[in-house]
């Protein structure tokens, strides 16, 4: 095995961990936390990838936004979200069951994918993605607007969560 091989397995063992920890944990800013590294070990591969930018943007928009946005709402809404007696749904072993049914045909999907043994055919080196893709972000006409009302939204929520954890002293 390459090198590359085996930070890959650590990356993807690490990331399936955590992501299972942020589905099973009981507390709150700990699955938040959970989903920091999982969301950083997306990033690892990535770079593995030679993706840098992606990488670079889910550090910066996932890791370094969406989870401490979580946080802190989470904190804001500790007191009030705290409810007496189990957290645990009854029907928690229908959902795992459908949850395995879907991975089991999804895998059995992907196994008998023609695109999984295809080698990667390299891209030009004239063509800039990077600058295509910066354009694509600005411009009214792709994703500068969808950009725009996630903002909003975001903003929106965590006036909520001020709002809703405010005291009124």
């Amino acid at each position: 095995m390459t090198p590359a091989q085996i930070i890959f397995l650590i990356t993807a063992i690490v990331t399936l961990g955590s992501a299972l920890m942020v589905v099973t944990t009981r507390n709150m800013v700990h699955a938040a936390l959970w989903l920091i590294l999982s969301l950083l070990g997306v990033s690892v591969t990535f770079v593995l990838l030679e993706a840098g930018f992606l990488a670079v943007v889910q550090v910066v928009i996932y890791i370094g936004a969406i989870a401490i946005l979580m946080i802190f709402a989470i904190m804001l809404t500790r007191g009030i979200s705290e409810k007496e007696g189990p957290q645990i749904n009854r029907n928690w072993p229908w959902a795992l069951l459908i949850s395995l049914a879907i991975f089991a045909g999804l895998a059995w999907m992907l196994s008998s994918w023609s695109g999984l043994s295809t080698q990667i055919i390299p891209l030009d080196s004239r063509v800039d993605t990077i600058s295509q893709l910066g354009q694509a972000l600005v411009s009214p006409n792709h994703y500068l607007i969808p950009f725009e009302v996630a903002s909003v939204m975001l903003l929106a929520a965590l006036i909520g969560a001020v709002i809703i954890a405010w005291d009124g002293k």
